[in-house]
């Protein structure tokens, strides 16, 4: 068409037309090419525009195709979500058995055996140093004053306290190594050694042998304080974690109430006796060697360390007494895949991880607001505080004594408690009631400074004294006493927990030798205020309670480590998401905005 309008035009030009006829042809001829030109270009456009279009389809049918594959995980999650919550009901009706608490009474041997040498070492303080004075005078034929004395008793009480931290450090290493029923059988050889050195001490006329024996009694503490909670929460059914869990407090304030017990003068706490009484510490030992075969090892180590499903499976029939143990082994899979990433951790990833950073600073924490809110300063120097305030020696000890048997008393009644009313509530509970009577013994040496002249003032502030160190002792009793050991071992899944525990347990045996080698210094230095650090450092523990512990109540270890995943996991998504939107969005816009301008 168009090359028969040019021959047209030609043969017009040739003609005898006028000038302007043949200029407004011209303009018609370059007019019609440039429209021709035009349509082919808006041809090859609308093909492009075409494509473009299919490639926009095949998009939206991607995007749909991915919507129904979500739709298809959230039923799937959801079927999960339903599977998991019935096993979880049904993990929550599990029941205490006679096997399972045999286990538990072997293990907690280990917790009986510290509170034990905890207080064993406060009754007998005058008759330990009368025999340094003497073995020092049959040494170097002179006395040693009073001031080498206190501290020579200062080194026995606080070194208790290093043992503790070497023992408490290599508790990961030998859980992982040994097991937990195994860590625990070797190291009541420890027990019985330094039982040995301590109840030989007189006869050897050395008081160095006393040191070292303490010591080695002091890393087998460290060792159960890190083994048993660990043993006793793994073991532990679901809904009886925590009550089970106090039962690790209740040992060692059982052990707190023997050794006071028989420190009194009427029993061992005399000159003759008091080898005696610190030997006794070898009973928890060698009956735990007896009793503590017969357990099974921890069935989370078996089956997520030791990777043994069928041997797990047997422990856990014992335990549980029923071969229906699906539920448990379900749990533990869960448990498993959820920290599969961190199932080899060492304590320096621990300490580098970001998701495992708040677990283990919640954990150290809690272990400070046990050993700082100033109770070992009770346990260790009970006797002597109670005889400062106003009572006769005698009325000391027997004070001291009551003491262990509120702990005990307080402890039971905790037991209950710690499954109804929760972690968190308790621990709270227990530092604020601390908070509040070590204000009052504060209160009640100021007093009996102001009114010491007066004799009716100082028996009436003597006993204000002793009822708020009891009353302060009962708060421990039902918080910062059990629940630290507890909720370190929760707070971690298998693979992170032993050098969780490790860590955990070195920093409550660092506080615990700087409360027993300072505090003697620091009520020389600050006299009737020697309880105001501990004030202080109460009321910066109930903070952090109050603002950053979780409530682990009737939690799987999946659901406690999903608990602080969740936030990091959270900001992570969010940020992802929000890049993908916005270049999904940018990517859209411009494919729109490309076709619309093209038509």
């Amino acid at each position: 068409m168009s090359m028969n309008l040019s021959a047209k035009l030609d043969e017009l030009q040739r003609g005898d037309r006028q000038l302007e006829t043949t200029v407004a042809l011209c303009e018609i001829r370059t007019q019609l090419q440039e429209l021709t030109k035009s349509v082919e270009s808006c041809q090859s456009e609308v093909s492009e525009v075409k494509r473009d279009m299919v490639t926009i389809k095949q998009e939206l049918d991607t995007v749909q195709q991915v919507k129904e594959e979500i739709e298809e995980l959230r039923e799937y999650v959801n079927r999960l979500e339903e599977h998991s919550h019935r096993r979880k009901l049904r993990l929550l009706e599990q029941g205490l058995t006679l096997f399972l608490s045999y286990a538990i009474l072997a293990a907690v041997l280990g917790m009986l055996q510290f509170g034990y040498n905890t207080g064993v070492i406060n009754a007998p303080e005058v008759n330990i140093e009368n025999f340094m004075k003497d073995v020092y005078k049959d040494r170097y034929g002179e006395d040693i004053s009073d001031d080498s004395v206190k501290t020579l008793y200062s080194v026995a009480v606080s070194i208790f306290a290093i043992g503790g931290m070497v023992g408490g450090f290599s508790g990961g290493t030998i859980a992982n190594r040994f097991g937990r029923k195994g860590g625990l059988l070797l190291n009541n050889v420890l027990g019985i050694v330094g039982a040995c050195l301590m109840g030989f001490t007189k006869i050897a006329e050395s008081y160095e042998m006393l040191f070292f024996g303490r010591f080695i009694i002091g890393v087998n503490c460290g060792l159960n304080t890190s083994l048993v909670p660990m043993y006793i929460s793994e073991i532990a059914p679901l809904n009886l974690r925590g009550g089970l869990g106090t039962v690790n407090q209740l040992a060692v304030t059982v052990g707190l109430l023997v050794s006071q017990v028989l420190g009194i003068e009427q029993i061992l706490g005399t000159n003759e006796g008091w080898p005696i009484l610190l030997g006794l510490a070898i009973c928890p030992a060698i009956l735990q060697l007896l009793l503590l075969p017969v357990c099974p090892e921890s069935p989370r180590y078996l089956l997520i360390t030791k990777q043994w499903e069928e041997e797990a499976r047997k422990a856990l029939r014992r335990l549980r007494a029923s071969n229906q143990v699906e539920e448990d082994i379900e749990e533990m899979r869960a448990e498993e895949r959820a920290q599969q990433a961190e199932s080899t951790i060492s304590m320096t990833e621990l300490i580098c991880s970001p998701t495992l950073r708040a677990p283990l600073v919640i954990g150290v924490v809690m272990q400070l607001s046990q050993q700082l809110s100033g109770i070992n300063a009770v346990f260790y120097y009970s006797t002597n505080l109670f005889t400062s305030s106003g009572l006769t020696d005698e009325s000391a000890k027997f004070a001291t004594i009551g003491i262990g048997a509120i702990m005990v008393c307080m402890t039971l009644v905790s037991i209950p408690l710690m499954d109804r009313t929760g972690r968190r509530t308790l621990h709270l509970y227990g530092l604020g009631g601390m908070f509040i009577f070590s204000i009052f013994i504060t209160i009640s040496f100021l007093i009996k400074e102001f009114f010491g002249y007066v004799q009716e003032m100082i028996d009436w502030m003597s006993y204000i004294s002793v009822v708020s160190t009891l009353c302060f002792v009962v708060f421990f009793a039902v918080g910062p006493g059990s629940i630290p050991w507890m909720i370190t071992a929760e707070l971690f899944s298998q693979g992170p927990r032993p050098a969780a525990m490790s860590i955990a347990v070195l920093v409550n045996w660092m506080a615990n030798f700087l409360v027993g080698i300072g505090f003697p210094s620091m009520k020389s230095s600050l006299e009737n205020y020697t309880f105001l650090p501990f004030s202080a450092f109460l009321a910066i523990f109930w903070i952090f309670t109050y603002k950053k512990v979780p409530e682990t109540k009737n939690k799987t270890f999946e659901e406690i480590l999903a608990l602080f995943r969740h936030g990091n996991d959270r900001e992570e998504e969010l940020a992802t998401n929000s890049s993908k939107e916005t270049v999904l969005s940018d990517a859209t816009t411009a494919n729109h905005t490309h076709a619309t301008d093209k038509l």
